[in-house]
């Protein structure tokens, strides 16, 4: 199977940590059609291969001893050349080392970090396992990566030294955005947290490509999951909305306004 390669600095991998393995399966393969493989680790557990026909889309595996206290949630892996390297220059930019560097057998090396807004998210140096094998924009994919923090100014500031992006500001219809460019790509978006949104923690959004926004959210309902925010128009861009799976997870569908063909 061939493993599309990412060019450090762009995501590359998304990861579901959840509280109930079975019921996330059960919830994300009838919203998303994601095939759910199980994989024995070595020295215990399971992780799960979430596919879209024989392709990685990305993985999900329990909350363990050595997490307990993390709520389910969405892990996003950035591309890095060195995990080590990464983990270090991250602690010296002000953020937090979750998890320090280490080897996942002989597929790669990843570290969980932590940016001095509070967000957390993995980078991963790829050996044998380069990351998801969909386009951007294909159905069922992770399409789109987005930081919602409560001070733009510093998280830009840290992403920008230690994954070398260049913050591009734009104005939305909600108000300023920044979209990080790794060269000439975009990496991702960042957005300041609204009064409203008080108490919810700093986090690293995904968005998965979905044929259909309504009836997605309609189906996540159905399911058990809660709506966060409704279908709603993001002109030139798509149609989106924001759900919690029946654990807890959150992440937003989009329909794309150029989906892929």
């Amino acid at each position: 199977m061939n493993e599309t390669k990412r060019v450090p600095g762009m995501f590359c991998w998304v990861e579901l940590i959840t509280s109930d393995v079975e019921g996330a399966k059960s919830f994300y393969s009838g919203l998303m059609g994601w095939k759910a493989e199980d994989d024995s680790i070595p020295g215990g557990g399971v992780y799960t291969m979430l596919r879209v026909g024989e392709k990685n889309v990305g993985g999900l595996y329990a909350i363990n001893e050595e997490m307990k206290g993390v709520p389910p949630s969405w892990l996003l892996y950035v591309t890095v050349e060195s995990a080590a390297e990464a983990a270090s220059k991250a602690r010296s930019l002000g953020g937090t080392v979750v998890k320090d560097a280490f080897d996942v057998m002989d597929v790669g090396s990843m570290a969980v970090l932590q940016d001095p807004t509070g967000a957390s998210f993995a980078v991963w140096q790829p050996k044998k396992h380069h990351g998801t094998q969909l386009a951007s924009n294909e159905i069922g994919g992770a399409c789109w990566h987005e930081l919602a923090t409560d001070d733009v100014e510093r998280a830009g500031k840290f992403y920008s030294e230690l994954f070398g992006w260049t913050p591009s500001i734009h104005d939305m219809p909600t108000g300023p955005y920044t979209m990080f460019m790794n060269g000439e790509v975009h990496a991702g978006g960042m957005r300041q947290m609204s009064a409203e949104e008080k108490g919810i923690p700093v986090h690293w959004m995904v968005y998965f490509a979905v044929a259909d926004c309504d009836a997605g959210a309609e189906d996540a309902k159905s399911r058990g999951g809660r709506i966060k925010m409704p279908p709603t128009d993001i002109p030139g861009i798509g149609r989106f909305s924001v759900i919690q799976d029946p654990q807890g997870a959150v992440c937003s569908i989009i329909r794309l306004a150029t989906p892929a063909s």
